[in-house]
């Protein structure tokens, strides 16, 4: 039997379809709207609305999957106009590292339930945990994704043939994959948790692991 969230979650997920569509960004004022998957086709667009001074938040509404390459392109742009950043629905992937880059970052209000989904390429230990997305550490983890990992030392005796190996990301980037921190609403208020999703899922988050002692406002997250 699924629990309140698992039900919660699957049926979140279902509303959204089968395929992710690319970015559509829609202003509503001060308030940038971002849906879809960060693929790249609207960053220019999303870079002058931000450099044009007149937003203040950017809100990622059920912004699924992405590259690490373009979230770094989002996140860059984030923080150099200083925007607030929140997440109303889904964000996962590419999302999370960008709505991470906000100078405050938050869940939204209202009934929906706010998930935020971040890769990772292992289970994450304690001492991850404590630091891993606070402040910029959540920015040199992004990086471990694109910079390539150090390549050992060449042997100058070794035959022309004997190749080094090409270096390889750090980590392994799976949309799926990752630490999920979660919003739901009940009638006391919203609860918050955390969760280890090793990917073999799928859509069926109540199968993830919940992870004790991960609040995301103390982990930094989210912010107060």
């Amino acid at each position: 039997m699924k629990s309140p969230f698992g039900v919660l979650w699957c049926v979140s997920l279902a509303l959204l379809g089968p395929a992710a569509h690319s970015a559509d960004l829609e202003l509503e004022g001060q308030r940038l709207l971002v849906s879809g998957m960060l693929d790249g086709t609207a960053i220019k667009a999303f870079e002058d609305h931000l450099a044009s001074g007149r937003i203040r938040t950017v809100v990622f509404e059920n912004s699924l999957g992405g590259t690490p390459e373009v979230a770094s392109e989002y996140a860059r742009a984030i923080r150099a106009s200083s925007v607030n950043t929140e997440v109303k629905g889904q964000c996962q992937a590419a999302c999370a590292y960008a709505f991470l880059a906000g100078k405050e970052h938050r869940f939204g209000r209202g009934f929906q339930v706010n998930g935020l989904l971040i890769p990772v390429g292992a289970r994450p230990r304690p001492a991850d945990l404590a630091g891993r997305w606070n402040g910029d550490d959540g920015m040199r983890t992004l990086s471990e994704f694109i910079a390539p990992a150090s390549l050992p030392a060449t042997d100058a005796t070794a035959p022309a043939a004997v190749a080094t190996p090409a270096a390889v990301p750090k980590e392994r980037w799976q949309a799926e994959q990752g630490v999920l921190f979660t919003s739901t609403p009940t009638l006391f208020g919203r609860v918050y948790n955390s969760y280890y999703c090793d990917g073999t899922q799928g859509r069926d988050m109540s199968r993830c692991e919940l992870l004790p002692d991960a609040d995301p406002h103390k982990l930094g997250v989210l912010t107060p």
